[in-house]
């Protein structure tokens, strides 16, 4: 059988192409939002389908007619030694870029090398407004990546054109990231922390987080699967991939493509097991895909890596909505709130994350030869030596 859609890993998700869910089912708060021409924070981990909602929005928002909409990521003036100047330049032409794969020409703001004014991100978005009939929603992905005087520049420029807007300025803004515009003020000097409010960005009027997926939403996503091949996720392995995948998007599409391609080299004939669903999480977690090792590498920051220790420890984290530390790894999507407790946002990462962080532990066990005496030829623990020498520790 020729099925040219398949489960999705890298990049962001096309309707085409892969098996998706409409990312803006429940989003109409963001419609709600553009209609009174506010501003707006969009923040989730990685890989939890920001870009896919954002370009779904877009495209949207054009095909409708009543707005021009364009997202652009920031992300080139994102390093700590480039100057304001600079940075403006790279993200106007990082704008003036993106803006082709939305717009007719008419529509795109005029060629950064046309442009006759001081070249500021302020003035060329005023311009672009007051050269169209229709108010502009404004998408800027990867927001957080941003440092120091730019961060602070861009949002002051921002901020300057939220009086004139939506003549002579985009009607909308909205800003994505990893992390709500809280932690915004974190990565600037304290002296510039508030630019004069409780917020670099006081004039957003909301801060939307990307959620989960419930087991019924990741049921819908496996059904398109289904009616395309025949091959059924059982209620029963939904079950058991929601608890392993707690719901993050992509790891809900990367145990299924595990599945479905690497374990059962796409013969749709066969039928998808439990067994199936735990060998493809060990697999995940062997191999440390993209997802996984980007989620690792945070556990580098001395603030994640605290808050994580601490759930190893067994010690009592207290929810406090003004602790940062523990918001900013609950946005991570690294950990989340189950009635009293803060816990591991999934079993995968219950596993892989103390695996990483004791792995030099491990290997030094190995190394020094502390497990061999304790193991019998068939490879199997020999329980009444290893517990003899337990009670003389």
């Amino acid at each position: 059988m020729n099925n040219t859609r398949y489960f999705n890993t890298t990049g962001f998700c096309m309707p085409e192409r892969h098996y998706m869910i409409d990312p803006l089912r429940n989003q109409k708060i963001i419609f709600d939002l553009i209609e009174k021409t506010q501003y707006f924070t969009i923040h989730a981990p990685r890989q939890t389908g920001k870009t896919t909602l954002l370009h779904e929005l877009a495209h949207r928002l054009n095909k409708e007619g009543n707005y021009i909409s364009v997202v652009f990521s920031v992300e080139s003036a994102g390093y700590r030694s480039i100057t304001e100047e600079t940075a403006n330049k790279k993200i106007i032409n990082s704008l003036y870029s993106s803006s082709g794969q939305y717009l007719n020409k008419k529509n795109c703001p005029i060629p950064p090398e046309k442009y006759t004014k001081d070249l500021t991100l302020e003035n060329y978005l005023i311009d672009w407004a007051i050269s169209q009939t229709k108010p502009i929603v404004l998408l800027l992905d990867e927001i957080d990546s941003l440092y120091d005087d730019v961060l602070v520049s861009v949002l002051r420029q921002l901020r300057n054109g939220f009086q004139i807007r939506p003549k002579r300025f985009p009607s909308t803004v909205a800003l994505v990231g990893l992390r709500d515009v809280r932690e915004y003020k974190l990565k600037v000097r304290p002296s510039e922390a508030s630019l004069g409010s409780g917020s670099p960005f006081n004039i957003k009027a909301k801060s939307i987080l990307l959620g989960t997926w419930t087991k019924e939403e990741i049921t819908e996503l496996y059904n398109q699967h289904t009616k395309d091949t025949g091959q059924v996720f059982t209620k029963e392995v939904i079950n058991r991939i929601y608890e392993l995948t707690g719901g993050q998007p992509w790891l809900v599409n990367a145990i299924a493509n595990e599945i479905v391609v690497e374990i059962l080299n796409e013969d749709y004939t066969k039928k998808i097991t439990l067994a199936h669903a735990e060998e493809a999480k060990e697999n995940l977690i062997k191999r440390r895909d993209t997802h996984l090792d980007s989620l690792l590498d945070k556990l580098k920051e001395p603030r994640v890596k605290n808050i994580v220790s601490a759930i190893i420890n067994g010690d009592s984290l207290v929810y406090d909505n003004f602790n940062d530390d523990l918001l900013y790894v609950m946005d991570l999507g690294i950990i989340r709130k189950e009635k009293y407790d803060i816990i591991f946002s999934n079993e995968i990462y219950r596993e892989i994350i103390p695996r990483v962080l004791n792995f030099s532990m491990q290997e030094n066990i190995r190394e020094e030869g502390m497990t061999s005496c304790y193991i019998n030829p068939d490879g199997k623990l020999d329980m009444d030596k290893l517990l003899k020498a337990f009670q003389k520790f």
